[in-house]
């Protein structure tokens, strides 16, 4: 039978064209825009762990509260130690230090008087020892612009843009203007080797990068530091294993009432992030249930248009006594085979263009220019498991569905006035 209904699929075109080129159009949409928002996601996920949140985080209480102001007057302190104790304990994370601050850069001009002044975001981090993982992290070869990384103490790195608004060039020295850990002003010079460019725009809009020892001794924070990042060292986020580790660094301190003991969260808990992933997830959920609405209304029209060429040949064979039963059996088979071969031809272009999407990606800056979210300016896709069967949800249940409500005229027919239909 399935023989017979498909040798009059692939001879009889005009009832099974449109209906295919629907699914496969609509099944190729949404692989490639379920892969999209997958790409948006870990996008959103994996720069703000690397830059911000990382896979856990450990602060001081008080920090915690107020992490977005970055009050370092509040930050941890005997951080050796603990970082110790972390290696021990959680050895399949690694861990690493940082210190965030704000300021002022102000460039001089010959004499030493100040020519310009700018707002900056620092960043400090590892950058000298040979065994820290945080070159990796935050891809810094591949981010750096002009110059060179920082070999020695006293070197930092400068965002493109902002080096390209103050007219810094690598070798430039220049002073930050911030504030110490205790309250008073800080103020040092640095060389500028080199500048980066991260594709984030809440970054590369006034960042600059320097080493965590000059943090420290610019901002009185002697073995101290605003948060200590722990990433899983294969690089992949594991929500369970990473609240469990969480569950397990608090309960140590459960029983502290310093506001200064250690807390520890995990990228999910930080920053509104699960409420942010969960609202990509749902528009995702959401793009699934229109695409299966829509088709279905369109296909539904495609098989009553085909009722419609059909009409005599249902009558026809209702008049030889086929039973109306197989014969809407029959128009659903055929729908479902239809579905099938629309469904993995839509599913393998749909896949081509995603692919593309994850390699490539589309160039967003121009909408990311005022954005606090940390996400790269080239978006990118990322093809799943269920990115590559996703399409099938529509294609077969979209053209089942049209095909049963269209395919109910079957039963309307009145046997009586087949006779005279086929007369006319």
């Amino acid at each position: 039978m399935i023989k017979f209904l498909l040798k009059g699929i692939l001879r009889d075109r005009s009832r099974s064209l449109l209906p295919f080129l629907t699914i496969c159009f609509g099944v190729m949409l949404t692989v490639v825009l379920y892969s999209w928002m997958k790409g948006a996601e870990a996008n959103i996920a994996e720069s703000s762990a690397r830059f911000d949140y990382g896979h856990l985080k450990i602060m001081t209480r008080a920090y915690a509260e107020e992490a977005e102001l970055i009050p370092n007057d509040l930050a941890l302190v005997g951080l050796r130690e603990l970082v110790l104790e972390l290696e021990k304990d959680f050895p399949q994370i690694e861990w690493t230090p940082r210190i965030k601050f704000g300021g002022l850069l102000d460039l001089p001009d010959e004499k030493g008087e100040t020519l310009i002044q700018a707002p900056i975001s620092g960043l400090a981090v590892d950058l000298l020892s040979k065994e820290s993982p945080e070159k990796d992290i935050l891809n810094l070869e591949n981010a750096l612009v002009r110059g060179r990384l920082p070999q020695e103490k006293g070197e930092a790195l400068l965002s493109e843009e902002l080096a390209q608004r103050l007219g810094i060039q690598p070798g430039n020295i220049a002073t930050i203007i911030s504030q110490t850990m205790s309250g008073s002003l800080a103020l040092a010079n640095l060389r500028f080797v080199g500048t980066i460019h991260f594709g984030i725009q809440a970054l590369d809009a006034q960042a600059i990068l320097i080493d965590l020892a000059d943090a420290q001794r610019i901002l009185d924070m002697e073995d101290a530091c605003g948060g200590i990042l722990g990433f899983f060292k294969d690089g992949i986020f594991r929500p369970k294993v990473a609240a469990s580790i969480v569950n397990q660094f608090n309960s140590y301190f459960s029983q502290d009432a310093d506001r200064f003991a250690p807390i520890m969260k995990n990228l999910l808990d930080q920053g509104g992030l699960a409420d942010l992933l969960g609202m990509v997830q749902s528009v995702s959920s959401a793009i699934i249930f229109v695409f299966v609405l829509a088709m279905s209304i369109v296909l539904w029209n495609a098989g009553l248009m085909g009722n419609i060429r059909r009409y005599g040949e249902i009558g026809v064979r209702l008049a030889m006594g086929e039973n109306k039963g197989h014969l809407y059996r029959n128009l659903i088979s055929e729908s479902f085979i239809i579905g099938c071969l629309g469904s993995a031809v839509g599913t393998l272009i749909g896949l081509g263009l995603a692919y593309y999407l994850q390699v490539k990606g589309i160039n967003v800056a121009s909408l990311m220019e005022n954005s606090s979210i940390f996400i790269s300016e080239v978006m990118k896709a990322r093809i799943t498991w269920f990115g590559a069967v996703v399409g099938f949800i529509p294609g077969f249940g979209a053209t089942l569905i049209g095909s049963s409500l269209s395919g109910l005229s079957v039963y309307r027919r009145q046997t009586s006035g087949l006779m005279k239909e086929l007369e006319a």
